[in-house]
């Protein structure tokens, strides 16, 4: 891909990790300001698959490991009411709803309208794993103010 306005990365492989961050050939993208634009203008393909997609000339195909969007922060102004802040730089109220949890214990919501699902970092689920309790043994629940929700089941 080209410089894209930051700097030239010259590879073959462009993947975003479900550990929140992005690879060029296996070697982390430490530029914030790029990263941020790449998941800005990552979109789903027609025929499958993941791309960057800036113009005609900017564009490149992307191997997403686990999800498009992951959840970085997370801010409480008042019970029943989080916001999220995602790895495009958005932010949007928490679907309390549409929390899962999957492989590996890790917690998921859906974005974008329902459109997309996003998966906690651990700093994001450290700040909400206080709103989760035990509604019985291994089933778990989202106390949202007087709203509760049962968190679904991913893992089978």
């Amino acid at each position: 891909m080209p410089g894209a306005g930051f700097y030239a990365i010259h590879t073959a492989k462009l993947r975003f990790r479900g550990d929140g961050r992005w690879y060029a050939d296996d070697e982390p993208v430490v530029h914030p300001r790029l990263a941020r634009l790449f998941s800005r203008y990552l979109r789903p393909k027609p025929g499958g698959g993941y791309e960057i997609w800036i113009d005609e000339r900017y564009h490149a195909d992307v191997e997403v490991e686990d999800t498009p969007y992951v959840v970085t922060s997370v801010t409480i102004a008042a019970p029943g009411r989080i916001t999220i802040e995602l790895n495009d730089g958005t932010a949007e109220p928490l679907d309390a709803a549409s929390l899962s949890v999957g492989s590996a214990d890790v917690l998921y919501c859906r974005v974008k309208g329902g459109s997309a699902r996003a998966r906690f970092l651990r700093p994001a689920y450290y700040q909400v794993a206080g709103f989760i309790e035990e509604a019985a043994p291994g089933q778990f629940q989202f106390r949202c103010g007087p709203t509760v929700h049962a968190i679904a089941d991913d893992r089978r």
